[in-house]
């Protein structure tokens, strides 16, 4: 205003104009002001993923946004400037749902995100595998990566995008790792591969891969679920994945060499010196050596005798080094072990319980444990035993999904399920029992999957599995598979194949480099102590056709394909075995009933007579449930199902629900039939009338009255107790309730 109104000269607006352009200029070269970079990748299947930088959280160690179609993934990654613990990397990874990128409003109590749901802790659980591999072995700094959604469209998955946004992000940081790493999930419709399926694509696929690789085609992490997928096509499937992934890789690159910072120095943690080193494996081989040759322990046979030479080694050394800290004695033991423990696999041929390499554990399974159990089993493989059980019930009880749950992987509510525990005193350990770890919850959704496939989609109970593990020595998880396709049959539950899981292992030996792998060992059937010191721990597990589903936990950087696929072989033939030994033990599911198993049927009733089965507010219905532990669902208009704890119950509920619809049985009304009905109350929409004694009154509305057009019955003086004449047309299809008309008859007379 001040400007307009003022007379200036020429070369007054013109200094002025120029002070303008300067701080135009300055403000666009302030370095507070965001500066987007980023990259584009294309895949086979046509679609592109974007990967960008510098826009959101900048004072994080590494920030990255990947996007596909409308859905994108913000990770950010912290880690601390100095180590705080020894011995392991304390890597957090937290994935969250956000009910805001989906444009919802969370349904609970406080309507904002509370705890992790259980997708949220397994997607967490998915990217620390992908992640965890690539850090330097001595880097012991506290990490943590944060990833959220800024937007999901309910097409594209963002738990692939955001294992991808986490390896830029840490490539773009300074925090050291070995990436990058690239994932894509992969599809399999109709014989043909597709890379980073729809939603609605992946309810076609018969596979549903995620595949995990770094640069020269190594694998670094697999998780699929199958609808009982060959291995020839799995093999491929992992093949293209592969591949697939070192697009994004090559890309990743070029954004680090651009924009990336260098990475820090960090000098790990304090280790022993030489002369301690020294004296603790003179001190220590040879009787580490004796220990593992002994083919005779046990597992607390061998974890007693390791800790009773720890003890011995450790009294000794701090005699001669007084000063010495016992954590690093104690991290200096256990590298010597492990060291002891993977040479002799190369050097005997053999494993610590004697077995070979493609050798299984002894199996033994029963079924049918107790008579109160609908379904039970046993299934012990060495030291690892689990119980599983099965319980039938109503459709009303399955599981239910939250709301972005169901947008994200387009399932509503599971009538299967599988519930893990691992207690304590598996291990001979002490602890807490609560609340279900994010271990637990993981080794329990790889059992479901494992399962879910030959389990029947309209069986007419929810089924609940669950697995305890009473006894722990390695591949608990798979142990549950075998067991729970075992107390299935035992329940009756027409599984299309049993099923069964097996755990494989590996010990490298890598070259002078320490970059190559120059000899391996493939080792079946995995015990904890070889999963604890070895390379890997994939799961696999299937029926006699092909593959359910497979998770591998690689904590070497990147495994070839040509291990990968001989791991594959390898379990394929010991799943052969092991579904040999089952078989011996129950052939197929149980047809004769047991006395205890639940009953199921529909029942058809007709549109007018659902009131009198329900009663008011569902009184009929709710009376049932409490007199017979009966329930009654409505499945559509006509058509309810009655679910009954046993046959007894199923026969007492059928002779209430039979006095229910029978009472006071409706006479048979002929379609266009006219009757004398009596008029019972004067409503302002018409009158309430009855055509025979006992009848629920009906409706006879204003416009059926007569030929004028009321507004109210009295205008014709009607009254109640009044007798009419009507013509009677059948029931409304949907609401069931009588049409009648007096109109029509008043017609006829003139």
């Amino acid at each position: 205003m001040f400007l307009r109104n003022t007379k200036y000269s020429k070369r007054s607006l013109k200094n002025i104009n120029k002070v303008k352009s300067t701080l135009f200029k300055a403000v666009r070269s302030n370095s507070d002001a965001p500066s987007i970079q980023e990259v584009d990748v294309s895949f086979s299947s046509g679609r592109n993923l974007i990967l960008s930088t510098g826009q959101y959280a900048r004072m994080a160690d590494g920030c990255a946004v990947a996007s596909l179609g409308d859905t994108s993934v913000m990770v950010t990654v912290v880690s601390k400037p100095k180590p705080t613990v020894t011995g392991f990397l304390p890597l957090v990874v937290d994935y969250r749902q956000k009910s805001a990128a989906a444009g919802r409003i969370p349904t609970n109590f406080f309507r904002r995100e509370l705890g992790p749901s259980e997708r949220e802790i397994l997607t967490s659980r998915l990217i620390d595998r992908s992640l965890r591999p690539l850090f330097p072995e001595n880097f012991n700094n506290e990490t943590q990566v944060i990833c959220n959604m800024l937007a999901v469209d309910g097409v594209n998955s963002p738990d692939v995008l955001a294992i991808n946004a986490a390896s830029a992000a840490l490539s773009l940081s300074d925090i050291p790792w070995n990436g990058p790493i690239g994932a894509v999930r992969v599809g399999f419709i109709e014989n043909e591969v597709i890379i980073n399926p729809t939603r609605r694509e992946q309810q076609l696929s018969s596979l549903n891969l995620i595949v995990s690789a770094m640069k020269r085609n190594l694998v670094v992490m697999l998780e699929a679920n199958a609808n009982t997928i060959l291995l020839q096509d799995l093999q491929k499937a992992i093949k293209i994945g592969v591949k697939e992934t070192q697009h994004i890789i090559s890309k990743i690159e070029e954004l680090q060499k651009a924009f990336g910072k260098p990475k820090r120095e960090f000098s790990g943690t304090d280790e022993l010196s030489e002369e301690v080193m020294e004296a603790l494996r003179s001190l220590t081989q040879m009787r580490v050596t004796e220990i593992f040759k002994n083919y005779s322990y046990d597992k607390l046979g061998r974890d007693n005798a390791l800790s009773e030479i720890r003890n011995d080694v450790f009294e000794k050394i701090k005699s001669s080094f007084v000063d010495i800290d016992f954590n690093l004695m104690n991290e200096g033991y256990n590298k010597i072990v492990k060291e002891i423990f993977r040479n002799l696999i190369f050097e005997q041929g053999k494993r610590c319980d004697g077995r070979e390499y493609h050798e299984l554990r002894n199996i033994s399974c029963k079924v049918n444990m107790y008579k109160p159990l609908h379904g039970s089993a046993v299934f012990q493989r060495g030291q690892t035993q689990v119980f599983c059980t099965v319980t039938l019930d109503s459709h009303d009880s399955a599981l239910k999904l939250d709301p972005l749950s169901v947008l994200t992987s387009g399932v509503k509510e599971k009538n299967f399920f599988l519930h893990y525990e691992f207690p304590p005193f598996a291990t001979k350990e002490t602890g807490k029992i609560g609340p279900i770890g994010r271990r637990e919850m993981g080794h329990g959704a790889l059992a479901e999957k494992s399962l879910a496939p030959v389990v029947p989609s309209d069986f007419p109970f929810t089924i609940r599995l669950t697995s305890e593990v009473l006894e722990s020595n390695g591949s608990s998880s798979m142990a549950s598979v075998c067991g729970g396709s075992l107390a299935l049959m035992d329940a009756g539950v027409p599984l299309s194949s049993p099923a069964a899981g097996v755990a494989m292992g590996l010990v490298t030996k890598y070259d002078s480099t320490k970059s190559n792998i120059e000899d391996y060992r493939i080792l079946t059937d995995l015990l904890g102590i070889e999963d604890y010191m070895g390379d890997m721990d994939f799961k696999i597990a299937g029926n006699k056709k092909g593959v359910t589903a497979l998770q591998a936990d690689i904590k070497i950087p990147g495994l070839p394909l040509k291990i990968v696929m001989e791991a594959l072989q390898s379990a394929a033939d010991a799943k052969s075995q092991i579904l040999g030994i089952m078989h011996q033990c129950i052939e197929k599911p149980r047809e004769t009933k047991k006395d205890n198993w639940p009953v199921c049927k529909k029942l058809e009733v007709e549109a007018h007579k659902r009131a009198r089965l329900l009663g008011i507010g569902g009184v009929n219905v709710k009376k049932l449930f409490a007199e017979t532990g009966v329930s009654v669902s409505q499945i559509d208009d006509t058509t309810f199902q009655v679910f009954a704890p046993s046959q007894s119950a199923m026969d007492e509920a059928d002779e209430i629900i039979q006095k229910l619809l029978s009472t006071e049985r409706t006479p048979d009304l002929e379609f266009g039939g006219i009757y004398k009905a009596t008029i019972v109350e004067l409503r302002d929409i018409g009158v309430m009338v009855t055509l025979y004694t006992g009848m629920p009154p009906a409706l006879l509305h204003n416009s059926q009255l007569d030929q004028r057009k009321i507004a109210h019955p009295s205008a014709l003086g009607l009254e109640v107790g009044q007798e009419l004449q009507v013509k009677y047309f059948g029931r409304d299809p949907v609401s069931g309730l009588m049409r009648l008309s007096r109109k029509v008859l008043q017609a006829n007379l003139r």
